[in-house]
């Protein structure tokens, strides 16, 4: 399957699962937006892997919570390769606080940053997919937007809603050639789970509770975003699929 000739946005590329699929996308021959807010070394590192590859990407700095921010990477993006074709909603931030310690500021910043940013975003890169008539709005969720986790109130919260946005858009956009799915991962060993107080507690349990055996690593879920990418993929509509070794069925 080739992505040769498409160009793909994605939120949050600087490490962890972002970087893998902006990895694998290149390897497909997609052009690849990096995207990144604090860490420029990061997003950098990431787009110099794509380049010694053969591959074209570009960095772009955003705050993908603000709306005018998210507007202006994909507008970036279609001005440096001709246009957008794949908008993947990565970016994943939060306060890990019980639910009756949470305040508004947290609630803001994580709704707006993991699903505010995916609404606006696609909303952006589906005015150049409409014209083309084939896209792709692909959204990275956590089995937290169904399952109650320790501390993960406002995030799981904005994981919900981001498989409802995904649900709303993947409808309205179907008709145009522009399909939109969530993929919602099991535990996945990153950066991300240094957060959590209990890391190692978390990762030892869900080895223990995955009928596969190991937890699922961001390449393979780089990979599957890459199928859904697709024409393959192209009846896969709206929906949440858990790549996750049969972890979320067990608990």
């Amino acid at each position: 399957m080739t992505l040769k000739g498409k160009t793909a946005v994605i939120t949050g590329s600087g490490r962890g699962i972002g970087r893998a699929i902006a990895i694998e996308l290149a390897e497909r021959g997609a052009n690849v937006v990096v995207n990144f807010w604090r860490r420029r070394q990061s997003a950098e590192e990431t787009a110099n892997m794509i380049r010694n590859r053969g591959g074209k990407a570009a960095v772009v700095r955003a705050n993908v919570g603000d709306i005018d921010a998210v507007q202006t990477l994909v507008q970036k993006g279609a001005e440096t390769f001709g246009s957008v074709d794949i908008f993947i909603g990565n970016a994943a931030s939060g306060v890990l606080r019980p639910a009756l310690e949470q305040e508004a500021k947290a609630w803001n910043w994580t709704l707006n940053i993991n699903a505010r940013s995916i609404f606006f975003g696609g909303q952006a890169a589906a005015h150049y997919m409409k014209e083309k008539g084939w896209g792709r709005i692909i959204a990275i969720s956590s089995i937290g937007s169904q399952r109650v986790l320790p501390e993960y109130s406002i995030v799981g919260v904005s994981k919900a809603a981001i498989e409802a946005t995904i649900r709303y858009l993947a409808v309205e956009l179907a008709p145009y050639g522009i399909i939109c799915n969530t993929v919602s991962p099991g535990v996945v060993e990153t950066e991300a789970l240094d957060f959590f107080p209990s890391k190692d507690r978390i990762i030892e349990t869900a080895k223990e509770r995955t009928p596969a055996g190991r937890l699922v690593t961001p390449s393979e879920i780089a990979r599957f975003v890459a199928f859904l990418c697709s024409d393959d993929a192209a009846m896969l509509v709206g929906n949440t699929i858990q790549l996750d070794g049969g972890y979320n069925i067990t608990m």
